[in-house]
């Protein structure tokens, strides 16, 4: 990350505020920090940011800010939104607002900033996606079902892009310690670290990051059976006790 010019979107809270941060301490020569509402972003007190509004799911605010932002080298994309519901019961209108936001917004960011990081390359794009791409937690379905549409289009473009001089890298974290996860018992860690752990994993080539314990004890029971890491969650939903 030293001296790149980085966008990052959703950086003024949660895993996108601790992105900006650690960018910051990794040398990075200009960071554009994006978000819906820039009375929210904090005081990086740092003269290498640069906030910028931008709300992701509008095509026109994500053309304008491409048009002012054309020497990025590394997009973040960071910005989301976590409703709580099943798919039966839970409201239709917050399942669409998860895919907008998380699927559709992102994959608008992916297509208006891939000619300006080809042009650019050596680039990377950055996909926070989550640990529920590799099998749903139903009480957040909308949520699952918007990230794992995400991973998928992420290791798409991932492919295309793959002769043009831009990585394409999924981060797939459990639980973090953020506003979105407030109210949980579960022990999770604080967004600091895991930016830290992120960074130096894109830094070093990794492709698909899992940069939390929790989250890589999910992927590893995934990775052994996939049914181990539905089990998981069934007894989760369920309130039944946790089988390995």
């Amino acid at each position: 990350m030293k001296d790149k010019v980085i966008l990052i979107t959703g950086a003024n809270r949660g895993i996108g505020k601790s992105l900006v941060k650690s960018s910051l301490e990794k040398g990075a020569g200009k960071i554009y920090a994006t978000s819906r509402d820039l009375s929210k972003m904090p005081d990086f007190g740092d003269e290498r940011v640069v906030p910028l509004a931008l709300e992701i799911t509008d095509n026109t605010q994500i053309l304008k800010v491409a048009e002012q932002t054309k020497d990025v080298e590394v997009l973040i994309n960071n910005a989301g939104i976590l409703s709580q519901g099943n798919i039966l019961e839970g409201e239709i209108s917050a399942v669409k607002n998860d895919m907008n936001v998380n699927y559709y917004g992102t994959i608008s960011m992916m297509r208006a900033f891939a000619p300006i990081l080809e042009k650019n390359a050596p680039a990377k794009i950055v996909n926070i996606v989550s640990i529920v791409a590799y099998s749903p937690l139903p009480s957040i379905a909308g949520y699952s079902a918007s990230k794992t549409a995400l991973y998928s289009a992420t290791l798409s473009v991932r492919i295309e892009l793959a002769k043009k001089g831009i990585t394409v890298h999924a981060i797939n974290p459990g639980a973090i310690d953020t506003d979105m996860n407030k109210g949980s018992n579960w022990d999770m860690p604080v967004p600091d670290g895991i930016a830290t752990i992120i960074l130096n994993k894109v830094e070093a080539g990794e492709l698909d990051i899992v940069p939390d314990e929790m989250g890589l004890g999910m992927f590893n029971a995934w990775k052994e059976e996939p049914s181990k890491l539905a089990e998981m969650f069934h007894n989760m939903y369920h309130g039944e006790q946790i089988t390995t």
